[in-house]
């Protein structure tokens, strides 16, 4: 498998953890060219040598998973210069990362048809200090993904639902929309998730998928974590506001995100939403691309 940094800068400590772990499960791990090449800013280098060092990484049949360290801030910047034709022609392979790495997920899924892993980032420290946040992300590279996934939060929305898995961090589903990688989200499981947005940018992040129709064209709605966003009460009043009137099923406390702990979700498996039963039930899966 290769690590990348398509989004922002990692550093030797962070790469090194990272290989240590992999290479601990018995995989062998090939860093990119410029995974450790100067830094620009926010950025962990210019967009041309991101864009080719994930590139690379995707065709090198050597590679069955591309893993990226650490999102940021970057993927964006890149996903409408990636030639998917091209990428395609690498075959079903696994993707992995979350946050910035959203848009991504937006763009394998749609474009290539693939199953991607929204989980933790061996750059960051839950998956090395949560060992059920590395069980889950170990089972998942290994062909043994769980067979579902746990809903410890409130209930905003009650039913049962029913749809492949998308989405992944709301603003960068928010700041999408309109774009080549905005969120297809019809007769779809939404998940969501955020950290460090204060109430008040939770909203206007969700009142624009309200107004652009991302909302109301889900199956149901799953809430992961939102970290940092504020006092609890007032996350969740937000939350409840501005989607417990969609008419689907919407449940939180799916524990993956930005906490402590973050499960492994394969965005663009069919699922099934249970709110009654809290969790969300994994089909088996029918195809790997289309």
């Amino acid at each position: 498998m290769a690590l990348v940094a398509p989004a922002g800068p990692v550093d030797v400590t962070g790469t090194s953890a990272a290989r240590n772990l992999l290479e601990s499960w018995g995989l062998t791990v090939r860093s990119t060219p410029r995974l450790l090449a100067d830094r620009l800013g926010y950025l962990a280098g210019p967009d041309e040598e991101r864009l080719e060092d994930l590139t690379e990484a995707w065709l090198d049949p050597r590679v069955r998973a591309v893993i990226c360290a650490r999102g940021g801030y970057g993927t964006q910047r890149i996903a409408d210069r990636l030639d998917y034709p091209r990428l395609a022609t690498a075959g079903p392979k696994m993707l992995v990362g979350s946050s910035d790495i959203t848009c991504l997920h937006q763009a394998w899924g749609d474009r290539l048809g693939l199953v991607t892993l929204h989980g933790p980032m061996p750059a960051c420290r839950p998956l090395h200090d949560d060992r059920e946040t590395a069980r889950h992300l170990h089972a998942a590279l290994f062909g043994s993904s769980a067979h579902s996934l746990p809903l410890t939060g409130p209930v905003l929305a009650p039913g049962q639902a029913e749809g492949p898995l998308t989405g992944g961090n709301l603003t960068m589903l928010a700041s999408s929309v309109g774009t080549s990688t905005a969120p297809d989200t019809k007769g779809r499981i939404l998940l969501l998730e955020d950290v460090g947005e204060d109430p008040y940018r939770l909203d206007r992040s969700l009142t624009q998928l309200r107004r652009a129709g991302v909302l109301h064209r889900t199956a149901g709605v799953v809430l992961g974590d939102f970290t940092d966003c504020g006092p609890r009460d007032q996350v969740e009043a937000v939350l409840r506001d501005r989607l417990s009137d969609l008419g689907v099923p919407v449940a939180a406390g799916l524990p993956t995100g930005h906490g402590p702990r973050q499960l492994t979700v394969p965005l663009g498996a069919d699922a099934v939403l249970e709110t009654a039963r809290h969790r969300i039930a994994l089909l088996p899966q029918k195809r790997t691309s289309r």
